[in-house]
């Protein structure tokens, strides 16, 4: 059943998602949050880590699937935020297995 939730603007969206990145390896950092905090406002911070606290991985993957369709990304804007994503990835300098595994995914879902 598709609900509201994925009514997202770009900015929303790319907020759930370097979210759920900082979330894969089950240890959200201060510099990861820290880091998305400068992407973002406050407002739409709060209102997607909400949102991203009741999710599972299944269901986060779907909404964001769901949200990416409905925007008309360019070229550019996939390329910036899939480098956005590996600076999130980086940011505490280590890659465990959950964060590449997802980095596999986004890059699938977002080409």
């Amino acid at each position: 059943m598709k609900t509201n939730a994925t009514l997202w603007s770009k900015a929303e969206l790319k907020t759930y998602i370097l979210l759920l990145c900082a979330k894969a390896d089950n240890l959200e950092t201060e510099e990861e949050i820290t880091l998305i905090k400068t992407k973002t406002s406050e407002e739409i911070f709060a209102r997607m880590y909400s949102e991203l606290q009741n999710n599972n991985d299944d269901e986060s993957i779907e909404k964001i699937e769901d949200a990416l369709e409905r925007h008309q990304y360019s070229e550019l804007e996939l390329c910036e935020l899939k480098n956005e994503i590996q600076q999130l990835f980086a940011v505490d300098r280590k890659i465990p297995m959950s964060e590449s595994n997802l980095g596999r995914i986004l890059e699938n879902i977002i080409y």
